[in-house]
Order: C-alpha cells, then structure tokens, then sequence
C-alpha cells in the first residue's frame, strides 16, 4: 500500500530494532511507569500463536513511524466448542505522529489482510473511541465474555466475516504471550537495560 509517501509494509528482520525502539517510545509512561511492550513485541516474533503474513510496519518519507503485529487467539464457547479468532498489538505510532489518522490507517489497512487470510473475527483490549471508528463493539454485545471482567466495556470485537459470531456465547482470554514480562521479568528487566535509558513517571491516567 503506498499513499504520497506513505507505505504499509510487511517487517523484515532488518527492521527489529528500530520496530522494537518505536514500539517503547511510543508505549513509554502510558499505561504504566516505563513500558513492555516492546519485550512482548521482541518476544512474539518466535510464539507460535504469531502470524508473520500480518506483521506490519508504516513508512513516511522513507521513516518508520508505525508498527502492528497479529496473534492467534480463540473464544471458549459454552457449548464446548473452540473458536479461532485473532488479536493484534502492540500497534504503535512513533509519539510525533501520533493523533494525525496513521493509527487508524495503518489498523484498516492490517484488518482487510487478516480479512484476506482467513480471519473471522478480531478480539481487542481497547478504547472504545478509537476502536469503534474501525466498527469495534463491546464484545459482551455479541455473546464473548471476557476472562477477568464479563461486563467490561473497553472488551471490544469485530467480525471480519458477517455472521461469524451469530449465536456464539462463550469467554476470551488474552493470549499467553501477552504475560512474558510478568513471567520473566528478568529476561524483560535484561532486554529493556539494552536500550538507552529513560525516566519512568507516575502520571495520570495510567491503569498501573
């Protein structure tokens, strides 16, 4: 996809790196002090559950300002059935971009390639606001609970294929992969002394 001098792009190994230093530059002091979700990223890329056909990563003028990566993931239905889904992120925009539409962009543009391959639907932890421009609903609205909390409303879905959650009723939980750090935090805590260091600040607005 090329639009002017914008390009959505599958991630080679040569981009690594400077996916991994965007990822923590645009995460840094969000949601939390710090961030981790550039070792999650790190880490992902040898999970099974990875998809490498949906690992993308946004160019402007020859910079890489965007990433977002797809895992497999699955809906616990009642009746005893498994069903496939998807999830994705992190997606990241490098903070001097962000709030311009590449968020968006880069996010429409990855969901019509999980479209293309296969996936039915998409299951995401998120804000409403930003979510619902790309046709995400509370998933409790189509009969998919999540884990921790059946009644969140920041629990969001979307089918990719019309009609592929008619009559679903089961719970989702996030994929294994998303729990690295906490299940080695060592392995993090080596990881992130690789990059140059920066100041962790308690803000507002952060979940932890």
């Amino acid at each position: 996809m090329s639009e002017k001098n914008r390009i959505i792009r599958l991630e080679t190994k040569d981009d690594y790196r400077v996916v991994e230093n965007l990822t923590r530059e645009s995460f840094w002091n969000v949601y939390r002090p710090g961030c981790m979700e550039h070792y999650v990223l790190h880490c992902y890329r040898d999970d099974p559950a990875f998809v490498p056909e949906l690992d993308f990563v946004m160019e402007l003028n020859g910079e890489l300002i965007g990433q977002v990566i797809y895992v497999r993931s699955e809906i616990d239905c009642d009746d005893g059935r498994t069903l496939p889904i998807m999830t994705f992120g992190p997606i990241g925009i490098a903070p001097a971009y962000k709030r311009q539409g590449y968020g968006k962009q880069l996010l429409d543009y990855s969901m019509e390639k999980a479209k293309e391959i296969g996936a039915g639907a998409l299951a995401i932890i998120g804000n409403i606001d930003f979510y619902g421009k790309s046709g995400f609903v509370p998933a409790k609205n189509k009969g998919v609970r999540y884990v921790n909390d059946s009644e969140a409303d920041y629990f969001l879905i979307k089918e990719l294929k019309p009609g592929f959650l008619d009559g679903i009723s089961g719970t989702y939980k996030d994929p294994d992969g998303y729990f690295v750090c906490e299940r080695n935090p060592e392995g993090f805590e080596q990881f992130e002394a690789t990059f140059p260091a920066k100041e962790k600040q308690k803000l507002p607005g952060q979940l932890c």
